[in-house]
């Protein structure tokens, strides 16, 4: 069996949330769907668990983060292309999100940011494919590669 993740997010409005995550082009699942919970189908490994703000406290043994006042973690996805980057964060602000900084590009690698409605940061990354085959030891990755 294929490991999933499950990123459990607190929000203020949950119905919000489904829809702001429905314009991004991704579905709810309603088999794990209520009133205090709302499964986003990512991909088929990864679900985005969006849980009213009451909800998600009883899960914590420690203070819950806003995320319009603090961040706690970077999600990150990778995109298949340039292209769906910049589609995926152009529908985030779209529907409300807000795009913190500009775009990243090394080339190899672009990426952007968005922040959902509850100010979750969300990466969305491309890599070429031909860098990545070669990993993080390509002289392309270092900040002082060597010279020829």
């Amino acid at each position: 069996m294929t490991q999933m993740i499950f990123v459990n997010l607190p929000v203020r409005d949950l119905a919000a949330a489904k829809a702001f995550f429905e314009q991004l082009g991704y579905r709810i699942d309603p088999r794990f769907t209520d009133d205090k919970a709302a499964c986003v189908v990512i991909s088929d490994a990864i679900y985005a668990m969006l849980l009213t703000e009451p909800f998600f406290a009883q899960f914590l043994t420690k203070p819950q983060v806003d995320g319009r006042q603090a961040t706690e973690v970077l999600l990150c996805l990778s995109a298949p292309s340039r292209e769906e980057v910049d589609r995926l964060v152009a529908a985030a602000v779209a529907a409300g999100g807000r795009e913190p900084r500009p775009a990243m590009d090394h080339g190899f690698m672009y990426g952007r940011t968005f922040e959902d409605l509850d100010g979750h940061v969300w990466e969305i990354m491309w890599m070429d494919p031909t860098f990545a085959a070669q990993g993080i030891d390509d002289p392309r990755h270092q900040e002082n590669p060597p010279q020829p």
